[in-house]
C-alpha cells in the first residue's frame, strides 16, 4: 500500500523540490531544483538516504500535514516554527510524525526557504528525469490544500538526529568579479556601484533578490 502525505492547509509558495535536471541548458531549460541544496543534503544526512529524493520546498512559511501511515520526517533550511499536535518539535533534526498526527510548520524565523523531507521521498512522477517544479518553464505546481502526496519506501525507522544550526542564513559578504558584460560599463558608473551601499529588498523569488 502506498503511503500518502496529505497537505490538509498550505502556505503561499509550497513546491516539491530534488537536485534539479541537467543537462537541458541546450534546449533552454535551466537546471531548477532546490533553491538551497545545502538543506536537501542535511535532510538526506538526517534520514540516511540520498539526496536525490525529493522534498517540500517552503518559502516563507509552511502549512499543515498529516499522513496515513507512521512516517519519518527531517526539517532543514530556514528556521520555521513547527509543532505535532501542538507539541513544539526541533529544527535541523528528525522526527517521527505518527499515522493521522498533525504537523504544523509557521513563518520562518531566519532565511527563506525551509524543507519539509520525508523518509523514502516524495513519489511524484518524474518530468525529464527529475521530480523537481519549474514554474517559470511551465513543469509542476504549486502544492495546494487537498494536495495528497505518494511516498517512496522507507528503509530505515531511525529518528532523533539532530543537526547544528547553519550560520548560513546570518548574512555575510556578496563578492562581485568582472565578467562578460563589465566593460559595457564607463569607469565612472563602476566607481559608483563599488562605492555605492546595497541593502536587501524585500522583494524577491527563485530567480533572484531585489537590492
Amino acid at each position: 500500500m502506498t503511503v500518502t502525505l496529505t497537505i490538509a492547509q498550505a502556505g503561499p509558495a509550497l513546491t516539491i523540490q530534488d537536485m534539479g535536471r541537467p543537462g537541458w541548458r541546450a534546449q533552454g531549460l535551466t537546471k531548477g531544483g532546490a533553491a538551497d541544496p545545502v538543506a536537501v543534503y542535511e535532510g538526506a544526512a538526517l534520514l540516511g538516504q540520498s539526496p536525490d529524493l525529493a522534498a517540500i520546498e517552503m518559502t516563507g512559511t509552511g502549512g499543515t500535514f498529516t499522513a496515513d501511515a507512521d512516517i519519518r520526517i527531517a526539517l532543514t533550511g530556514a528556521t520555521m516554527a513547527a509543532s505535532i499536535d501542538g507539541d513544539a518539535i526541533v529544527w535541523n533534526a528528525s522526527h517521527m510524525l505518527p499515522a493521522g498526527a498533525k504537523l504544523t510548520i509557521g513563518g520562518t524565523t531566519g532565511g527563506t526557504y525551509g524543507y519539509l523531507h520525508v523518509g523514502g521521498g516524495i513519489a511524484s512522477d518524474t518530468l525529464l528525469g527529475a521530480r523537481a517544479s519549474h514554474l517559470s518553464a511551465g513543469l509542476g505546481q504549486p502544492l495546494a490544500a487537498g494536495d495528497a502526496l505518494p511516498l517512496g519506501a522507507d528503509k530505515s525507522r531511525e529518528t532523533g538526529l539532530q543537526l547544528p544550526r547553519d550560520g548560513r542564513f546570518d548574512g555575510g559578504t556578496v563578492r562581485v568579479v568582472a565578467s562578460m558584460q563589465t566593460d559595457h560599463f564607463t569607469p565612472e558608473e563602476r566607481q559608483r556601484f563599488e562605492t555605492t551601499a546595497f541593502t536587501r529588498d524585500p522583494r524577491a523569488n527563485r530567480m533572484g533578490v531585489r537590492m
